[in-house]
């Protein structure tokens, strides 16, 4: 499921970290730094998808 949030993240980063951590602060986050670049916002969404367990999860 990863290599999924993965994949959406490369198209819109902050959707990959909206199914990882729903509506939270990175979530916030990632749209801020997707506005501000492509770039920053794509290498956030993948950081918080590798290091993070999903929502639900422990």
């Amino acid at each position: 499921m990863d290599i999924l949030r993965v994949i959406l993240s490369i198209l819109l980063p902050p959707v990959g970290v909206f199914l990882q951590v729903g509506f939270g602060a990175h979530f916030w986050i990632n749209i801020l730094l997707t506005i501000l670049g492509y770039f920053p916002g794509l290498i956030h969404a993948i950081w918080i998808i590798v290091s993070r367990p999903k929502v639900g999860q422990a």
